[in-house]
């Protein structure tokens, strides 16, 4: 049953995704509120499936490389809905969306119902990990969306072709909030996902660093987001400079994931 909650939540984002894109390529905000509330529903469906998933199998139902994937869709679609009652960045799901719903595609592929736990998984600080962690980054990829929007409006402005297209789009204001919000809590939810890590790797290897390949890369893309956030809070970075170098962070953060994943063995591979 939990597998039919994940499909049906897949399917729906689908369907948000593809009105979304289609209220930006024709202009029309309100096929952009009903693809919100479509997203709404494909974000309950989702909420069940880790719910059923949980209720199946007892443990956290966030154990492997494909759940992280998947609780990542989760928490941008529904930080992003929140974001829409205080902002008017319904088009911004047009970029939110697509990328919502390719990570509940890449999670299919390593989804089933039910999920042997290796023994080292079963702490209480392993789910407190993963889930703060997790959400920092999909908060990072809604600063680095927000940021890429942002560069598109800034660029039709500065050139000169503020069309009616320009005038759908959400206001660079409102861009830049979101850009700077989602910094500003994605930050402080990997530092505490890094620390519940660093307690519980004392507790399975006797140590809090290991100097794994995943670890050195995690540290370098905290230090990288934490120089931005500085920069943000500081020296008052904003606009056009602080959504390319979110974008630029968000790169390194991908490119880190992929080169760890590819070229390096980690004792984070208990799956």
């Amino acid at each position: 049953m939990d597998m039919s909650f994940f499909y049906a939540a897949l399917g729906i984002y689908l369907i948000s995704a593809i009105g979304y894109i289609a209220s930006l390529l024709i202009r029309r905000v309100l096929i952009a509120k009903i693809s919100t509330w479509i997203m709404g529903a494909a974000f309950a469906a989702h909420f069940f499936s880790f719910a059923f998933r949980f209720l199946l199998t007892g443990h956290s139902p966030v154990v492997n490389f494909y759940d992280t994937l998947s609780l990542m869709a989760w928490v941008m679609s529904g930080v992003y809905l929140g974001l829409q009652f205080k902002s008017k960045t319904r088009v911004l799901g047009a970029f939110v969306s697509p990328a919502t719903f390719l990570l509940m595609i890449a999670a299919s592929y390593g989804m089933s119902g039910r999920v042997a736990v290796s023994p080292i998984l079963q702490s209480g600080l392993v789910p407190v990990h993963v889930i703060l962690s997790v959400a920092g980054e999909a908060l990072f990829v809604l600063a680095s969306l927000a940021g890429a929007m942002y560069l598109m409006q800034d660029r039709l402005i500065k050139h000169k072709k503020v069309t009616s297209f320009t005038k759908f789009l959400p206001s660079l204001k409102e861009l830049d909030r979101i850009n700077h919000i989602c910094l500003l809590w994605g930050f402080p939810l990997l530092t505490l996902g890094v620390l519940a890590g660093s307690i519980w790797a004392r507790t399975a290897w006797g140590s809090h660093w290991q100097w794994d390949p995943k670890q050195v890369w995690t540290m370098l893309v905290w230090l990288i987001y934490a120089i931005l956030l500085h920069q943000r809070l500081a020296i008052g970075w904003k606009g056009h400079k602080a959504a390319l170098f979110s974008i630029l962070a968000f790169l390194i953060l991908l490119v880190s994931f992929c080169i760890e994943t590819v070229f390096f063995r980690t004792v984070h591979n208990f799956i």
